[in-house]
């Protein structure tokens, strides 16, 4: 098969690579399209550990199953699917109850690190275990099943956070995930989401997906803004999508006493956290890693379109043109947000 290689840093080759061998409970998707995830773009010049070559990325699949395992029984040939990032056990600790993203033996795809090496889906093919693969509702098309797993991110991080009718929550940073965040407070039935980033462009098309207020710091003074709308108090929950000090410190002089941060973006191994600010204010404070089973969820809402994903995406590519695109998104080419590659575009 073919397949997009990180041969090196910063260097791809598309190879003829052999195919997995198909165990007998797993299948082997004809992969339709996949997306390049900023993980994947931040993991390609080695700064993160989590990408070491050779290996091939992708973990935002979507295509159609062409071999089934001996002893695949809810799957046929020919059903159309996505699936789960995460290959977990299902029978650890965490796993048993119910916390398959903290599996003690997970598996991310496209991720190579000390623990393990997992090839992933810029290729023709790839095979998953039967038990992470989802089924694509008709009314979702390969590269919106390609965006499932950034909404599912989305979807968990929210439903992590205990919220309430009337809530305002502030969301910071406007990048994929931040987009999905915003869409998904709606629909859990928050009042007002407002919106915080540096690139208005982003902060534009945030506004177009639901967010009631949009905010750049170097254009307002956001802490006064905040306070003007929720009666002097604060927002009720914040999420930080980037990773980073500023945007997490932002996040919490956002929220009023009493209120939640949930944090999603990793970019930064660590951050300097304003502890004193957290305690005398009793702030509630989650981490939020991956998605957890909320994939039919998810499904479920991309469907009805109450989440949104075709503006995200800005490009769909053959694979062998992945490379370029890889050194655009890592250039930071302005107005790209999501390519979507397909390895058997017709």
């Amino acid at each position: 098969m073919k397949a997009l290689v990180l041969t090196q840093v910063n260097h791809f080759e598309l190879q003829d690579v052999p195919c997995a061998d198909v165990g007998d409970q797993d299948v082997l998707i004809q992969v339709m399209a996949c997306g390049i995830c900023g993980s994947d773009v931040h993991g390609m010049d080695g700064s993160t550990g989590r990408r070491r070559p050779p290996i091939i990325m992708g973990h935002e699949a979507s295509g159609v199953i062409a071999v089934t395992g001996s002893e695949v029984r809810d799957w046929s040939v020919g059903d159309r699917v996505t699936f789960d990032s995460t290959i977990y056990c299902g029978e650890c600790h965490f796993c048993q109850q119910g916390h398959i993203n903290l599996c003690d033996q997970r598996r991310v795809l496209g991720v190579s690190c000390d623990e393990y090496r997992q090839h992933g889906a810029f290729a023709d093919c790839v095979v998953v275990p039967q038990h992470i693969v989802y089924r694509l509702p008709k009314a979702v098309t390969f590269a919106q099943g390609a965006m499932v797993e950034a909404v599912s991110i989305a979807v968990h991080a929210v439903t992590r956070t205990t919220l309430c009718p009337g809530d305002t929550a502030v969301v910071v940073g406007t990048g994929v995930i931040g987009l999905l965040v915003i869409q998904a407070l709606h629909a859990e039935g928050c009042r007002q989401v407002i919106a915080i980033d540096i690139d208005q462009g982003k902060l534009d098309l945030a506004q177009s997906l639901g967010a009631d207020v949009t905010l750049n710091p170097a254009k307002t003074d956001i802490l006064q803004t905040i306070l003007s709308r929720t009666d002097g108090r604060g927002a009720d929950v914040a999420f930080e999508v980037v990773g980073m000090t500023s945007p997490v410190q932002t996040a919490i002089s956002a929220l009023r006493k009493g209120g939640q941060l949930t944090l999603v973006g990793n970019l930064s191994a660590h951050v300097d956290f304003p502890l004193q600010a957290v305690v005398t204010r009793e702030l509630t404070v989650y981490g939020s890693c991956a998605s957890c089973g909320e994939y039919p969820i998810c499904l479920d809402l991309m469907a009805r379109e109450e989440i949104k994903v075709d503006p995200l995406i800005s490009a769909q590519a053959p694979l062998a043109d992945g490379a370029a695109w890889f050194k655009r998104l890592y250039d930071r080419e302005r107005g790209l947000i999501k390519v979507i590659l397909e390895p058997n575009h017709a």
